[in-house]
């Protein structure tokens, strides 16, 4: 199976900057996108922002203009760059990849464990 590993998440001061990492590794074939989720308490979780494997980005429209997602396809490996934070960004995020789907390669997806960010006032 694919694994993928979060890391970077910390405690900020509104107003601040923390890039996250999220490292794939294990079975990886054909991946495609890679994203990001977050999750606050008492919410469901909601998807942040996603990168295709040809470099086409979305972003939710609570941290456009703020986040920043980036990858490189030769290291399996996607960054957010989370600028100006606020106290509602406050959550864990987890990362996300999918690939496959084609007549080569089975479909699959994976989760990261998340990691911990809180922004304080």
């Amino acid at each position: 199976q694919v694994r993928l590993v979060e890391s970077g998440g910390g405690l900020v001061q509104a107003g601040g900057s923390l890039r996250l990492s999220c490292a794939a590794s294990g079975s990886i074939f054909s991946m495609n996108a890679m994203a990001w989720y977050r999750q606050a308490p008492g919410k469901q979780r909601e998807l942040v922002a996603r990168i295709s494997n040809n470099g086409s980005t979305n972003y939710a429209d609570s941290v456009k203009g703020r986040f920043t997602i980036s990858r490189d396809n030769a290291k399996s490996t996607a960054w957010l760059q989370m600028d100006s934070l606020k106290p509602e960004d406050t959550a864990v995020y987890y990362c996300n990849a999918d690939g496959g789907g084609s007549r080569w390669f089975p479909r699959w997806d994976a989760w990261g464990q998340g990691t911990l960010v809180t922004v304080s006032s």
